[in-house]
């Protein structure tokens, strides 16, 4: 048989697929695909290693082969996910343990996570601590020779190690699109430049939107134009990688940002695939209470108190788990609910947990109104309740994320990265949330920069009550609907993660064979 005549006959794509197809006509078995190896490197954060678990999954349940490398302190945060899986019959994921270099760095013995570095004042070094892994994973790649290399933004150095073995490496970026393209497009122009001073705005120029900022809130290194080892990192090395990579992989779906989906795809000239929201691949209740940290409450003990309340009757507070908070600032936050009458779950870091953060009596004054929850919390699980009316974030994408798939309208309260980008996003774009008004991006908050209990108030009945929070609840809804969807076979985000798959298949037969 002349399998190309034929095929051009049948006008199939090409011989091999005939060829399948007349195997499987005939009762015979098609060759095997090769099954890919995938090796994740996710920064050690969990508002990084927690998108990146759950891209893990996402390609095990589509027979893909995946590593995911990470350090002693950091694997407690991935293994009752993996082992979860495993009981399912996925065994496609696995961990590979790297030694973190802290002594090397001159961190102290345990500091393998960027949150307790920023706590000790020691992210820069942390940042720097981290390309010292870079002999441990050439050596890894050597030995395994995977399909792929997905790493994290911040590791810039892993497009030369990749480059050694011949693998592609992919960035994983845990923002938005919409933040991807304000940010860079502020980086090259800087529109702030004219300002006199930090009270007035400027306009993002390029994108799609009209959308201002104050000058405060953009990152100070690039307002002062400073020079040092995060700048350099950011303006250099980051970029450089990223050009330099096969491609960027998106925690977002088309739908959610079509306007910056295009324009980061046609300013940037990069290959993109939008898989999210990633979350979503925790369907059971077990899966979301396993979300990052284990919860200090039980997931139980939440959704119980939920269930007493009546639908949307209750605000969520979190922050995440690295933003600062002063004392005078969580009492005015407190004085603010208290004042409010509204049912609320306010989650604090464990490390705020002493007596003084809340003003006296309070907790007295509010029992049965509120529930404080004191450490990590499920938070999948409570946003998704139908008790839940609002969502008071700091704009991480990842909790900006959830809140969009629970279908939660939000108070934005950004603190610093590029949670002021996330907020333009759910205010002036998605109209799904309403600013407390935050004006100063700031790792290190002051009481000058207090947000007063009457502006609080003000926004938790402004995303709570009336007709405009009427509307911002309908468009959030439908959002839920589009971010389901998505997922969903056949969605937009689907559909991405199989031209991922696709495309790396692709780079293999070409240049691996």
């Amino acid at each position: 048989m002349n399998v190309l005549l034929e095929a051009q006959k049948h006008r199939l794509n090409t011989p091999i697929m005939f060829f399948n197809q007349y195997l499987v006509k005939n009762g015979c078995q098609t060759p095997p695909r090769h099954q890919l190896d995938i090796i994740l490197l996710p920064f050690p954060a969990p508002g990084h290693m927690i998108p990146l678990l759950n891209i893990a999954r996402l390609l095990a349940s589509r027979n893909v082969k995946v590593t995911i490398i990470t350090t002693p302190v950091n694997a407690s945060s991935f293994t009752n996910a993996i082992e979860t899986n495993h009981k399912t019959g996925n065994q496609h994921i696995n961990l590979e343990i790297f030694k973190f270099p802290a002594q090397e760095a001159g961190l102290p013995e345990g500091c393998e996570n960027a949150d307790i570095a920023i706590k000790l004042g020691l992210s820069h070094k942390f940042m720097q601590s981290t390309q010292l892994l870079s002999e441990q994973l050439e050596q890894f790649l050597d030995k395994v020779r995977p399909d792929c290399l997905v790493a994290d933004m911040f590791f810039p150095w892993t497009s030369e190690t990749a480059n050694k073995f011949n693998v592609p490496r992919v960035v994983f970026h845990g923002i938005s699109y919409f933040a991807l393209c304000a940010q860079e497009v502020i980086r090259i122009y800087k529109p702030f430049e004219n300002l006199a001073s930090d009270d007035e705005t400027f306009s993002i120029p390029l994108i799609p939107h009209e959308i201002k900022l104050f000058r405060s809130q953009v990152h100070p290194d690039l307002i002062c134009n400073k020079e040092d080892a995060f700048r350099k990192i950011f303006d250099h090395q980051i970029k450089k990688s990223e050009d330099e990579s096969y491609g960027v992989i998106v925690n977002s779906f088309y739908e959610l940002e079509p306007d910056y989906a295009e324009f980061f795809n046609k300013e940037q000239g990069r290959k993109a695939w939008h898989v999210g929201p990633v979350s979503l691949c925790n369907r059971s209740i077990e899966e979301k209470a396993q979300r990052g940290k284990e919860a200090s409450n039980k997931e139980s003990e939440c959704l119980t108190w939920l269930d007493s309340k009546k639908p949307a009757s209750v605000v969520y507070i979190c922050f995440g788990s690295v933003a600062p908070f002063i004392t005078p600032q969580q009492h005015e936050i407190s004085m603010a609910l208290e004042s409010s009458g509204k049912y609320f779950i306010w989650v604090v870091r464990s490390d705020e947990n002493d007596e003084e953060w809340l003003p006296p009596g309070f907790e007295q004054r509010t029992q049965g109104k509120g529930l404080i929850i004191r450490g990590w919390a499920p938070q999948v699980l409570i946003l998704e309740h139908k008790a839940i009316g609002a969502f008071v974030t700091h704009c991480g994408w990842n909790s900006t994320l959830e809140g969009i798939t629970a279908g939660v309208p939000m108070m934005t309260w950004p603190i610093f990265a590029e949670q002021f980008y996330n907020e333009k996003l759910v205010t002036d774009i998605l109209k799904t949330g309403v600013s407390v008004g935050v004006k100063k991006w700031s790792i290190s908050p002051s009481t000058e920069d207090l947000i007063s209990r009457e502006a609080i108030e003000t926004a938790l009945r402004k995303i709570t009550e009336g007709d405009e929070a009427e509307e911002m609840k309908q468009r959030a809804k439908q959002l839920k609907d589009m971010a389901w969807k998505a997922v969903a076979e056949r969605g937009s985000s689907y559909s991405g993660l199989t031209a991922f798959i696709d495309d790396l298949r692709d780079y293999r037969t070409q240049n691996r064979a």
